[in-house]
């Protein structure tokens, strides 16, 4: 069975895991999820990941971190969705949390933060948020 968003299905395992404390999860790989993760461990939302190959293909195995027993990530969620894409320019980027929370965006130059894609003059696809 093929999967509508897999985009979702990495958040929502995200959050699943870290709501049982798990200290890693596994799903499958794809070059925008490495890239979304690459993002969220530059800036400190997990640990780290690996990526992995077994019979069934590339696994991402992704390691989850806490901060005094309570996790890192308190709200992660999909804006841009398959049914409705969100777009957003650099004049017109949304703030999330008061800046305290990020956004995730697919830019022309790659998947990045509201705010390098703001120094970098970029808009682009808002993919998820997280705070």
């Amino acid at each position: 069975m093929t999967m509508t968003d897999p985009i979702s299905d990495l958040l929502t395992r995200i959050r699943n895991g870290q709501m049982v404390r798990k200290s890693k999860i596994v799903c499958p790989a794809s070059k925008l999820k490495v890239a979304i993760l690459k993002v969220l461990q530059e800036e400190g939302y997990i640990r780290g990941y690996e990526v992995s190959e077994n019979e069934k293909g590339k696994q991402l195995e992704i390691s989850l971190k806490y901060f005094d027993g309570k996790p890192v990530i308190k709200e992660i969620s999909r804006v841009s969705k398959p049914g409705m894409r969100v777009y957003s320019s650099m004049k017109d980027m949304p703030s999330f949390k008061n800046n305290m929370g990020i956004t995730i965006l697919s830019t022309s130059k790659g998947v990045m933060t509201n705010f390098a894609a703001q120094n970098a003059n970029l808009g682009g696809e808002i993919l998820c948020r997280v705070y």
